[in-house]
Parts: C-alpha cells; sequence; structure tokens
C-alpha cells in the first residue's frame, strides 16, 4: 500500500506541475492534461509495483538463507496475492472516499439533470479496481518470475484500458460492461496461473460435500436416542 501511495504522490505532482505550467483557461488543454496524469498513473503504478517485486525476491531470499530447510515460508504467489490486495485495497479507498465525502451533502444526486446512479457506479467501479489490482498482482509477479514479458505488457494495457474507460463517464454503460469483462477475463487468467483448473474446482467440492457429510454423521451420531 506503500508503494502505491508513493507512486500517485509522484503522479499528482506531475499533473500538479503540468497544469501550472499550461493555461489553466484552455479546458480542452486541461482535459488533456487530466487524461496524461491518469495514464502517468497508471504506468507509476506498475513501475512501483516491479520494484516492489524486486525487493520482495530480496527479502525472500534471505528468509531461504536464515530457514533450517533452505526454503522461504512464503510463497511468491501467496506474495502476489498480497501485494495485488494491498494495491487494489488502497486503491479503492482512494476512488471512494471524496464520493463518500461529497455524499454526505448538500444536494440530491441527479437534481441537475445528471445520472442518480452515480454513488452504485462508483461503488461497482471500485469494487471491480480491487480486484484487477489483485489479478494483476498474481499475473504480474509469475511474469516477472518466469520473465514473460508479453504478460507484463498485457497487464500494463488492460490497466491503461481500464483507466481510460473511466473517462467515458457518465455514460456508465459504455464504462462499466467493459470494465467488468476486463475484470472477468483477468480473474480467468490469474486463476489459471495460480495453478488453478477446472478439475480443481470439481475436487475442491467433492472434498466440501464429502467434509460436510462427515461432519452430518457426526452429528447424528451425537444425538442421543429416545424412547
Amino acid at each position: 500500500a506503500f508503494f502505491w501511495l508513493v507512486s500517485l504522490l509522484l503522479a499528482s505532482l506531475i499533473w500538479f506541475i503540468s497544469v501550472h505550467l499550461s493555461d489553466r483557461e484552455d479546458a480542452k488543454l486541461q482535459y488533456s492534461l487530466l487524461i496524461f496524469g491518469a495514464a502517468v498513473s497508471v504506468l507509476l503504478q506498475e513501475a512501483f509495483r516491479f520494484a516492489y517485486f524486486k525487493l520482495l525476491k530480496k527479502a525472500d531470499e534471505g528468509l531461504a538463507t536464515i530457514s533450517e530447510d533452505g526454503r522461504s515460508p512464503i510463497s511468491l504467489r501467496q506474495m502476489a496475492y498480497v501485494s495485488g490486495l494491498s494495491f487494489g485495497i488502497i486503491s479503492g479507498v482512494f476512488s471512494v472516499i471524496n464520493i463518500l465525502a461529497d455524499s454526505i451533502g448538500p444536494g440530491i444526486v441527479g437534481i441537475h439533470g445528471d445520472s442518480p446512479y452515480y454513488f452504485i457506479t462508483s461503488a461497482f467501479l471500485t469494487m471491480a479496481l480491487v480486484l484487477l489490482h489483485t489479478f494483476w498482482g498474481v499475473i504480474f509477479f509469475d511474469a516477472c518470475e518466469r520473465r514473460r514479458f508479453w504478460c507484463l505488457g498485457l497487464v500494463v494495457a488492460s490497466h491503461l484500458l481500464t483507466s481510460g474507460l473511466t473517462f467515458l463517464n457518465p455514460r456508465y454503460e459504455a464504462s462499466l460492461v467493459p470494465i467488468f469483462i476486463i475484470t472477468l477475463c483477468t480473474g480467468l487468467w490469474a486463476f489459471i496461473t495460480a495453478g488453478g483448473s477446472f478439475h480443481n474446482i470439481l475436487k475442491c467440492l467433492s472434498c466440501k460435500q464429502e467434509d460436510d457429510s462427515r461432519v452430518m454423521m457426526y452429528s447424528a451420531l451425537q444425538v442421543p436416542f429416545e424412547d
């Protein structure tokens, strides 16, 4: 989360300097600078994700050195999941905190002809971003470990695309639907990257059913018979 905050700080500084060095009366230019700032923010986030990967690799080597069996107690997949989830949570907090502050009032959403679905749509977009960052973390770490640069490129491209789609708001159907399609596809990709398969899902479900059956049988045996 700290690495994400640092990337946001740097992106904000770049955007702030760009705005003050440009013509602030030119609305079209300011909108272009806003898009530029979003793109810079995405690239810095992915750069800091890579920096965090390198830091964790160094820490992983240190943990493996001091462990008794010569292996790190934390796997790369666990670190990737935790890293992505942390990026997602802090990103979601910053995405929704200003919206929640505005929801206090004054005024009513849609009173001036704006969409009344602003808050619910923002909630769904925030949820998608949290999930996407988690999935991107799993894919990104695996790509760095296996040196699959095309996977890294796809992660960065999908992140840029997702960020760019938000500029279609308030046409929420044009942004929300594609973003959730990207989320589902990326989640499936992350699931396969983490070693998941349809066979594993069936095996997990069958084990759960067996456990439930054992619990029910054990509970039945514990019930005393009535006369």
